[in-house]
């Protein structure tokens, strides 16, 4: 009988045993490191931040998600190499700072001119989607999007084409070769440098999202924007292929489902954010915004067609598909609403 109860008494020590390990394990909390390098108020942080929000909130607590802004974990430059390393587990980037790297992709960064941010956002994603260029294949692709077309903020009015020549503007990589073949002389310089640069006549203004207006206060230089719209920036949030595979399916299934949700999160993020920045720009600064007139459009139109030709030759030799690619982007950009 002793012997019995003995026999029952271990039993019930083992179930429970079985169990609190059971418990613990299911309890235990997912930490992951998500890296960034804009500052924290601006929009690349600002969705980092939802979407780390809203993971922890969609798996009850079971992930937790350390963000890391500005920089403070890993910089532009080795964003992408520090999460396939496990720097950090996520990492957000831009494709185009690394030259050659992504030259399907690339084909987004020519001038195709968009209406809003969500447009290119969607048709980046889904151009992805559809590719799975090999840049990317030792990372997970959790979502991607891109900031908001570019317009000229400048010190002197741009009415027309004609007004643009020879005119100094910062900007860098394709939207230098954009204001190029608009006849702009383009000016490299950090972001940081061209409060400095207007106030000392080195340039006239710049070519960027509108947001930086009221983020870095530029409206206070540039009291003139003329809007183009032709590119953006791309970005991509990746997460090391090895922190995703650790990831239990019920988690896997929460960040796969919100891919491009976040992206159109992102995207009306961006595009309701521009609009309180052009309120905010004409309130406090009286800034004016200039619609060139539609033959200066159809202008630029023929003469941005070189960066089409150059990316057609550099794509066709790095073995991209360009001319299935760039219909692609075409019928997506048409298809989207």
């Amino acid at each position: 009988m002793r012997g019995w109860i003995k026999g029952i008494g271990f039993m019930v020590v083992l179930l429970f045993g079985i169990l609190c390990l059971s418990f613990k394990g299911y309890s235990q909390v997912i930490k992951l490191k998500y890296a960034n390098f804009p500052p924290a108020p601006t929009f690349p942080c600002v969705q980092m931040e939802r979407w780390a929000k809203e993971v922890e909130k969609r798996t009850q607590g079971q992930v937790k998600v350390e963000t890391y802004p500005g920089g403070t974990l890993l910089g532009a430059k080795n964003m992408l190499d520090g999460v396939i390393a496990g720097i950090a587990d996520i990492g957000c980037f831009c494709p185009s700072y690394h030259p050659g790297r992504f030259p399907l992709l690339e084909a987004i960064d020519l001038p195709w001119g968009w209406p809003n941010t969500k447009v290119p956002s969607l048709t980046l994603l889904r151009l992805y989607e559809k590719w799975k260029p090999a840049g990317l294949k030792d990372v997970k692709v959790i979502t991607m999007f891109t900031c908001a077309p570019n317009h000229i903020a400048s010190k002197v009015p741009i009415r027309r084409l004609s007004d643009l020549k020879g005119v100094e503007l910062r900007a860098a990589g394709t939207l230098a070769d954009f204001l190029t073949l608009l006849g702009a002389t383009p000016v490299a310089m950090p972001m940081s440098d061209v409060p400095e640069a207007l106030q000392k006549g080195i340039i006239k203004g710049y070519l960027s999202s509108l947001e930086v207006l009221k983020d870095f206060n530029y409206a206070e230089y540039c009291r003139y924007v003329t809007y183009l719209g032709y590119q953006v920036v791309s970005f991509a949030v990746v997460m090391n292929m090895k922190s995703w595979e650790s990831l239990p399916k019920n988690v896997k299934d929460v960040i796969e489902g919100m891919k491009e949700e976040q992206a159109i999160w992102t995207a009306n993020y961006m595009d309701n954010y521009i609009k309180e920045v052009v309120a905010w720009a004409q309130n406090k600064y009286k800034v004016e915004f200039i619609d060139l007139p539609k033959e200066d459009k159809d202008r630029i139109n023929a003469l941005v067609k070189p960066m089409f030709d150059k990316y057609t030759q550099r794509a066709k030799a790095a073995g991209v598909p360009v001319e299935e690619v760039l219909k692609d982007i075409e019928n997506i950009k048409a298809s989207i609403k």
